[in-house]
Parts: structure tokens; sequence; C-alpha cells
């Protein structure tokens, strides 16, 4: 080639070489109209040059005191332009593809993301694809293309750390989903998916950096792990959330009502098949008489006791609950437990914080007692594991999950903010109201 290269910027500034013949005693060499800045004859055939500025194809040409002659084409180049898709971000590890669109780009020598040069693959004057080089820390950095026509930035990309999680709130729900929970973190900008347990989310929405709204899917009952991906990378919370069931009512051997007693949730019997008195009361979900759902309810509540029952205590706790005050924990009675008045459960400020009672014998709450929330505490995260029976007094305001060995008697007036559920023996209600609190 007589002039090698043949391209370059439309600023000058690029070293050409021509080659030809005669070129000793050279006087001046011309890009077009434009004089070279600067030439050096090199021998009789071969002239190294630098360009000036210019535009388009233009002829190159050789003064000589023999004349004046053209020896080639050089053609000016533009700036290269582009923009990066898809999203400009991605993992500190590097290695994802991104695309490079725009003009110019047909002559790409070089491709950096910051200072790292990137791999990359001329598709066409338009597109380019690279591979994203690694980085030693998170953040934004430049990108910039080097082509004949010059170089192009503008253009940035942000290095990601892989996300993490806090806290889920609130951290359980039914088995059914459809409840909504944040997710509280860091690195959520990028988010492309959000699980629990294994199951994507029905729905969720970035609300920012640190935070996710999500709706929980339909999942198994027990812990699930809650996991979050991004184009950083993906973060795995082991049991950061619970489903809980269905059932605000269930007894091993029967269930039995008087009165107007109304029902927000799921009722059952399993093994036994006796339920009595529905209507007159009204249950606002679903009876299951020793049916598959009872059934598995009835294992669910088995293994749930078992969980309570094998936790260790934190503290002991004998006599009556009334006028306490109790911080989250778990709360050992060798034996009875009574409860006259109100008994204050303070999360301090924690709505996943968790109470465990676990009672050797029996609970008996006196009339007009109750057991009162305070500072986010909930009412799906008090359990009381009974050794045999509970007896809730006329008018008692109970909260919680009530996990009872044998029987459970709710007499006339009470309402439970929870789940009365009786593993071996019989729930007898008396004109009450029983709300599964999720």
């Amino acid at each position: 080639m007589a002039v090698s290269p043949n391209q370059g910027s439309t600023g000058g500034g690029d070293a050409v070489t021509l080659t030809g013949s005669h070129f000793t005693g050279t006087t001046g060499v011309r890009y077009g109209s434009s004089p070279a800045p600067s030439f050096t004859v090199v021998s009789d055939t071969t002239t190294a040059t630098i360009t000036p500025s210019g535009h388009g194809p233009v002829p190159v040409s050789v003064t000589t005191p023999g004349g004046t002659g053209v020896v080639g084409t050089f053609y000016y180049l533009p700036p290269p332009s582009f923009r990066l898709t898809p999203p400009p971000a991605g993992p500190l590890a590097g290695g994802n593809t991104v695309t490079l669109a725009g003009l110019g780009l047909d002559t790409t020598s070089e491709v950096r993301f910051g200072t790292q040069a990137a791999a990359f693959t001329v598709d066409s004057d338009g597109h380019l694809t690279v591979t994203v080089p690694a980085a030693l820390s998170a953040g934004p950095v430049a990108v910039t293309v080097s082509t004949r026509g010059g170089i192009a930035g503008g253009v940035t990309y942000t290095y990601l750390g892989p996300p993490s999680i806090a806290v889920v709130t609130l951290d359980s729900g039914p088995v059914d989903g459809g409840n909504l929970v944040v997710i509280t973190g860091t690195a959520f900008s990028y988010t492309t998916g959000v699980s629990f347990g294994g199951t994507p989310a029905i729905s969720y929405r970035i609300a920012s950096d640190t935070e996710i709204d999500a709706l929980v899917p339909a999942g198994a009952l027990g812990s699930a792990d809650v996991s979050v991906t991004t184009l950083g990378g993906t973060t795995t919370a082991s049991g950061a959330y619970t489903y809980l069931g269905r059932f605000a009512v269930l007894g091993g051997q029967s269930v039995t009502n008087t009165g107007l007693s109304s029902v927000t949730g799921d009722l059952g019997v399993s093994p036994g098949v006796s339920i009595t008195g529905f209507p007159p009361g009204q249950v606002n979900g679903t009876i299951h008489n020793a049916d598959a759902d009872a059934l598995q309810a009835h294992a669910d509540l088995i293994a749930t006791y078992d969980n309570a029952a094998g936790r260790i205590p934190d503290a002991g706790i004998s006599g009556d609950l009334g006028g306490l005050t109790l911080t989250p924990g778990v709360y050992n009675a060798a034996s009875s437990i009574g409860l006259t008045g109100t008994l204050t459960l303070d999360a301090q400020g924690n709505r996943n914080a968790e109470w465990i009672f676990q009672i050797g014998s029996t609970l008996t709450t006196a009339t007009a007692s109750s057991v009162l929330l305070t500072n986010g505490a909930t009412a799906r995260n008090v359990i009381w594991q009974i050794g045999s029976s509970a007896t809730l007094g006329t008018d008692t305001a109970f909260v919680g999950r009530i996990l009872a060995a044998i029987s459970i008697t709710v007499t006339t007036g009470v309402t439970v903010n929870g789940q009365t559920l009786a593993r071996d023996g019989s729930v007898t209600l008396d004109t009450n109201t029983i709300a599964r609190p999720w």
C-alpha cells in the first residue's frame, strides 16, 4: 500500500508512511490541499509523514525538484460514537458480555473499562461485542473506544458488589402466599430476581438500593431461604422467611362450638372426624373434616409443637403472668401458668421479634385478662406450647398461636388473635372470635 495506514483521525496527528520512488529531495507533502505538518525522507522509496487535520478522502501528493505526483489516497475518519447496552452494570468478576452500538467502530483497536483493556469483537461499523474485564472494587468507570478516527468516551459502566440481605419484614406469612414483605439490604438497584425457598416471588418492586418490596409466592410450611439476584451476583439469607399454616382452629379429635362464633381462617379436625356447631358458628375459610389438608395440618402441628418444645430457654417463668412486661425470648415454666390481668409483650421496635412460652402443664386465664402487643410485636410471632391443656376465661383477649398437647377450651366472649390448635384432643368454642393473624 502506497499510503499506510490509509485511514486516520479528522484531527490529524497520525503517523503515515508513503511508499513510492524518487522521494530524494522532497520539498513538500500534501493531504488534499493541506501540507503535512512534518515529513522525513527515509529513503528514495520511503517517506514518513504526520497527517494534518482534514475530512473525507483526499489525495496524498509529494513534491520534489522533479515535480509533484500523487502517491495514493488517505481517508479521514470521524471520531467514533457509541452507547452501551444492556444495562451498564455488572459483577466485579467481569466476564459478562455487553454491546457497544454506534458509528465508526469498524477500525476499533482498543476498548477500555477504566484502566482495564477489554476483549472485543468488531461485528460491524456500528456494533462491538465486548467481554467486560474484572475490577478490584465496586463503582463507576469510564468506557473508552479507540479507533483510527479517534477516541470516544462519555459512557459509564458500574461495577457492582454482590447484594446483601439484612432483614425480611414481616418474616412469616401463610403457606398460600400473596402477602407483601419488605426486604432490606444493600446493592439492590439492579435486581433481576427474588425468590422464596427457590420459588420466584409473585412480583417485586425495587424501592431503592436498600429496599425491595415483594409479594410472597406459595410455599411449604416451615422456614424458607430468601434469595436476591442482581447484575452483581446472588445472595441468600438462610431460613429468613417462615411459611405458616392456614388453620385458625384445629382439633385432634373434635371441634365443638356453641353460639355465634366467628372463625377467620380454616377450621379442621384430624385424625378425629367430629365437627359440630357450624352453623350457628361461621367460618371465613374452609372446613376440613379429616381430609388431606387436615391430616397435613395435624402433622405440621406436631412438628411445630416439637420444635417449640425443643428450644433452649432464655428465662424461667412461674405463677401468674399478669402485670409483667416481657421482651422477646424463650420462656420456660416447669408446670402450670396463669394469667390474671394484662401481660405486655414489648418488641422494642423489632417487627420480627419472637416469644415462645414453654408451659409444662396447663395455661389458664382469668376473666377479662389480656395479652397486649407493643412496639411492633405481632401475634404471628407468639407461640404458646402447652404440655397438657389451655383454658381461656370469659372475655379474655388473647394473642398468639396456642399449640396444646391435649385440648383447648375457649369460654364465652373470648377473642383470639392467633390460632387454637389441639394436637390430641378437642377445641371447644363458645361465642368467640378467632382470627388467624396473617
